[in-house]
């Protein structure tokens, strides 16, 4: 399927490994030119490497801390005219509630939440002058299952939610969608080292832990496994595109069928 996405200028924070990365490959594989994104020259140069050797497309690089607004209106001072913003930048750590003290609430909040505003505020006026854009909020199923383990990330991704339809309804009537997207339990860099360690501590196998994390965590899961990286981008990259002009306003579920919800 042609998803009509060349020449489209798209930024994906977070993107130089797992979902954020799979993200910007699949975008540049369907012709977009995509700006990636990731603290460090080194990883960010190290994955626009590989990323144009895999894809053969226009790949730029920007490295620099998106949760901060000096590095927000830079990327988009040396980029202008972003078609395409996706905020996936994001981080996420099991702590127990009494555990979690207010930097920590503020830190998860400035780096989920509050990069995704800024970067949303800072694109928005090219694509209403061009009437046509898309902001898509890489969300989790987190969101409307908070996880006792991790209430602090829960309450970011929730945010996101409220923030992308409030977005998409401010901007009614234009060529720009708004929409969030929420992968289940996925096997992104963070995720598959978390759950190695786990093995290694228990003395199992990543397929052993893997199946006791779905029978015990995530039991409503319907495909009782992690999601691949690339599963999560192809519904990202077809939001992203012109084909998706009727969607907006929208949280759109990529969770395996852990959320046990008719719409």
């Amino acid at each position: 399927m042609d998803l009509q996405l060349k020449g489209k200028l798209a930024l994906v924070s977070g993107s130089t490994a797992g979902i954020g990365y799979a993200i910007a490959s699949t975008l540049a594989r369907d012709g977009a030119r995509v700006i990636i994104n990731g603290r460090t020259q080194a990883a960010v140069d190290d994955a626009a490497r590989r990323m144009r050797e895999e894809t053969g497309g226009t790949i730029e690089a920007y490295a620099g801390d998106l949760s901060r607004a000096d590095a927000a209106e830079e990327v988009v001072r040396r980029h202008p005219g972003i078609d395409i913003l996706v905020n996936n930048l994001g981080i996420f750590e099991p702590k127990l509630f009494e555990d979690i003290p207010d930097e920590d609430w503020m830190r998860f909040f400035d780096v989920n939440v509050l990069s995704g505003v800024r970067l949303a505020r800072l694109v928005l006026p090219a694509m209403k002058q061009a009437n046509w854009g898309r902001i898509i909020f890489i969300s989790s199923e987190s969101a409307v299952q908070i996880p006792t383990e991790m209430i602090h990330y829960g309450m970011t991704k929730t945010a996101q939610l409220a923030v992308s339809r409030g977005l998409a309804e401010s901007v009614a009537g234009t060529g720009i969608t708004v929409n969030s997207v929420l992968p289940g339990p996925t096997k992104s860099r963070g995720v598959g080292d978390f759950v190695q360690d786990m093995a290694r501590a228990a003395d199992k196998s990543f397929e052993q832990v893997e199946a006791e994390f779905f029978d015990k965590v995530r039991p409503t899961s319907l495909i009782k496994r992690f999601a691949t990286p690339d599963e999560v981008a192809s519904m990202v990259a077809y939001i992203a595109s012109p084909l998706a002009s009727a969607t907006t306003g929208a949280a759109l579920r990529v969770d395996g069928g852990v959320v046990k919800s008719l719409i």
